[in-house]
């Protein structure tokens, strides 16, 4: 099931790589990016959220809230977070919830592994409903900053 622009955000708790609990709605009246990503410390995904990171002061501009989620562990993404400076929180989807509600998780991923988040962008307005969507087949190929810059300016 694929969630399309015009529908409201599927609602969610996670904890994150600080071991609190991250709610969406936590985050009512801003926009909100969420970064799904397949697996913490691989390149594309290093890359996908570095590009964020360095883009940092543009969303906080905006007074836009970035949330990057992935089926690690909390513990691992506190690593990677720290390990790449990124200034937004990381949120663990253990469970594979969230990721699945956003119509967001492999089947099968590399290696055989199952229930991994797919790659996929999703901005939410400030009465949380979904104003862009993007969820990417192929793990190689990272989302369009550019398009979603765009919507957000």
């Amino acid at each position: 099931m694929s969630i399309q622009a015009g529908q409201p955000a599927p609602q969610f708790t996670l904890v994150s790589s600080e071991l609190k609990t991250v709610s969406l709605a936590d985050f009512k009246g801003k926009k909100v990016i969420l970064h799904f990503f397949p697996m913490a410390f691989t390149s594309v995904c290093t890359t996908q959220l570095c590009t964020v990171r360095d883009h940092f002061g543009f969303y906080e501009g905006i007074n836009a809230q970035v949330l990057g989620i992935s089926v690690d562990s909390p513990f691992t993404l506190a690593k990677f977070k720290e390990e790449n400076n990124y200034q937004f929180p990381l949120l663990s989807d253990f469970n594979k919830e969230v990721s699945g509600a956003y119509g967001a998780l492999y089947d099968e991923f590399v290696l055989g592994l199952k229930g991994v988040s797919k790659r996929a962008a999703f901005v939410i307005d400030e009465e949380q409903n979904i104003i862009y969507a993007e969820v990417l087949e192929s793990a190689g190929d990272l989302p369009n900053f550019e398009a979603i810059e765009a919507l957000l300016k």
